[in-house]
């Protein structure tokens, strides 16, 4: 059930996918392969004003900012046809780095969608995303004026309810699909996904990229971008067109702890930083679906 966020108590429920929370912490180059694409479309310069003023937002983190020489979201959110007065979707919005961007760009229009950590026994996923929830509200809680419209759903990721039926212009994933491939939830989400939409609403996805197809079990954090097409289309999805926008071809996607040996998360021995610092963030595909 949605709910409007109050200027006083902003209950956030973001969490950063489905995956343990060791994967979870962090949110790769090859063209899409379905022939109804526009391969390599380029970013335009229209993005909406709006966007240029949230990027500016003083509620934006100097740690933040620094990533949009990799993120690139003027870039991105303009491929994906993002403006005011639209309903978007954002699934998972984990530490609200694009919610921070988003959330006052859209007010109202802006949902979150979250997961819900009582679809998770006692244990540890589940203190992983109370501990996210209350993140997130601490953040969002400071900064009541851009974040006051925002609205949040919860969800179960076996059997996901983003919104009323037909209700969204857009949903939006960025670095998320590995972890719903690992939680074996992959297929769920993208029929919701689908179910959510309008007819003529546009799927964007953002997500780590490996060089071929990855097995079910793999834990580096990229998926192939066929496996991606793949679970779009069967959920009922058109590719529109991919971007190279977030491309990186300094990524070899063979680093010993995955893509988590890279920045932002690091993980990787301090005698090897400048080694990593210098790939920078990891190659990622940018794919945009549409519902029929």
């Amino acid at each position: 059930m949605a709910m409007r966020l109050s200027p006083l108590l902003i209950p956030i429920l973001f969490a950063a996918g489905t995956a343990v929370p060791t994967a979870a912490a962090q949110d790769a180059a090859a063209p899409a392969t379905a022939d109804t694409a526009q391969a390599d479309a380029p970013a335009s310069a229209t993005a909406d004003p709006g966007v240029d003023q949230a990027l500016a937002g003083a509620w934006r983190s100097p740690e933040n900012r620094a990533r949009d020489q990799y993120r690139h979201p003027r870039e991105t959110l303009d491929f994906f046809g993002i403006r005011p007065g639209q309903t978007v979707v954002e699934i998972s919005p984990g530490g609200g780095w694009y919610a921070e961007i988003l959330a006052p760009l859209l007010g109202e229009g802006y949902v979150g969608a979250v997961v819900d950590p009582a679809a998770y026994p006692e244990g540890r996923s589940r203190d992983y995303y109370a501990g996210a929830r209350r993140g997130l509200e601490t953040l969002f809680a400071a900064n009541p004026e851009p974040f006051s419209r925002a609205r949040v759903v919860a969800f179960d990721p076996k059997a996901p309810v983003f919104g009323p039926a037909g209700s969204a212009d857009a949903v939006l994933t960025f670095r998320n699909v590995h972890n719903w491939r690992s939680a074996g939830t992959a297929e769920a989400m993208f029929k919701g996904f689908f179910e959510v939409l309008k007819p003529g609403g546009v799927l964007g996805v953002v997500e780590h990229r490996a060089a071929g197809d990855v097995p079910d079990d793999d834990r580096s954090g990229y998926v192939g971008q066929d496996q991606v097409v793949a679970l779009a289309t069967a959920a009922g999805f058109r590719l529109d067109a991919s971007s190279e926008i977030n491309a990186n071809p300094l990524d070899t996607r063979d680093h010993p702890n995955g893509v988590w040996t890279l920045p932002p998360t690091n993980r990787h021995d301090a005698e090897d930083r400048q080694r990593y610092q210098a790939i920078g963030e990891s190659d990622r595909m940018t794919l945009r679906f549409i519902k029929p």
